[in-house]
């Protein structure tokens, strides 16, 4: 093997599959079924929040092309539910922080809008899926920073929140942690 074969390893198959699923959410958000899945999910959300009854519910700030959580919040609250926000340091754990609602001013380590309240363990957490599969285990970005919090929290209830398009197969690891709940703009399921 001659030195490039070296320097551009082929990418993994989870980050293969990252790519394809990222691609393949940008071109659906813009198609005619695309354009009506907020709203269609939010529905189905609203009903399993509802049946669920949070004490503390874990959002999370949006990345492109991700379910908007907090926007949901703003239209579907729910009378007595504390909010919290994902706090990330690359590298390490996650924790979640008391969210009053605001626009956040502060970032994480990672870079995305986070909460300065105290901290706090939600007792139901809205997780984002770039890709999930029927018995739950999510895709994410690859940091492992949702999945590690739920190793931790047990007894905690974790609300996926998926485009259909997201739904695919991968090879499940050992540190996948399975979602209670599986939200699409399509369907509710529970592995």
């Amino acid at each position: 093997m001659d030195a490039i074969e070296h320097e551009n390893p082929s990418p993994s198959p989870r980050s293969a599959l990252r790519t394809q699923l990222q691609s393949a959410r940008r071109a659906w958000l813009v198609s005619a079924e695309g354009a009506g899945a907020h709203a269609a999910l939010s529905q189905r959300l609203a009903e399993v929040l509802r049946q669920l009854e949070p004490v503390c519910l874990g959002l999370y700030w949006p990345l492109a092309g991700e379910f908007d959580a907090p926007a949901y919040w703003t239209a579907h609250a729910l009378p007595g539910v504390s909010l919290a926000l994902p706090h990330a340091e690359p590298g390490g754990a996650m924790r979640y922080r008391l969210w009053d609602g605001a626009v956040p001013t502060a970032k994480d380590g990672m870079g995305i809008p986070t909460a300065q309240g105290a901290w706090a363990d939600p007792d139901v957490v809205l997780v984002p899926c770039l890709g999930v599969t029927r018995d739950g285990c999510r895709l994410g970005y690859g940091g492992g920073y949702f999945d590690r919090w739920l190793a931790a929290h047990p007894g905690g209830t974790a609300v996926g929140l998926a485009w259909s398009v997201g739904e695919c197969d991968f090879e499940v690891q050992a540190h996948d942690v399975p979602l209670t709940v599986v939200v699409t703009e399509r369907e509710v399921w529970s592995p």
